[in-house]
């Protein structure tokens, strides 16, 4: 744990997949088409500690959907690509933009198409209910599974590294 904790201490960015990670993977419809998605509130508010804590925050997700842009811009995350089936371009140019070295970035994916970008990051994170491929490649698995407080898991593991977390969480006690 020690090296986990170490690796996440030299975090600037974390970058989220969706489907399978900030939810459980299901797609629902609606008979108009229209695309739902269900996203875990603990996940999400994990997600403004870590930007209140000064770690950026980023979504790269092979599929597009509004229901994505909404809930991104809710929680105030700027750095969203979407439909990007090869996640590789997407995170070359988010970490550009960022002025972030790939060993400074975390990325928290579920399924095969994660691991392009896990294999390159300085700490790659696997959900709970990820595929065994993904586990296997993965620094650390969080205890959690997509969609069911995996996020928050790694928001307070990146917290924690950081010696932010109880004071972070020392505000709600008083």
């Amino acid at each position: 744990m020690q090296d986990i904790l170490e690796r996440a201490a030299k975090v600037k960015l974390v970058i989220f997949d969706v489907d399978g990670v900030l939810t459980d993977g299901s797609l629902f419809y609606g008979d108009d088409g229209q695309e739902y998605k269900a996203f875990n509130s603990r996940d999400g508010h994990g997600m403004k500690m870590l930007q209140a804590g000064g770690v950026k925050v980023g979504i790269i997700t092979g599929r597009t959907s509004k229901v994505v842009s909404h809930r991104m811009e809710n929680l105030g995350v700027a750095h969203v690509h979407q439909g990007q089936l090869d996640k590789v371009p997407a995170f070359e140019q988010m970490i550009t933009e960022l002025g972030v070295a790939a060993e400074e970035v975390a990325y928290v994916g579920d399924d095969v198409v994660d691991l392009p970008v896990m294999r390159r990051v300085g700490l790659a994170i696997a959900v709970a209910d990820a595929h065994p491929l993904v586990k296997e490649h993965a620094h650390w698995s969080a205890p959690h599974g997509g969609g069911r407080g995996a996020a928050r898991d790694v928001c307070e593991l990146i917290l924690k590294a950081h010696g932010a977390l109880d004071r972070m969480l020392e505000r709600y006690l008083r």
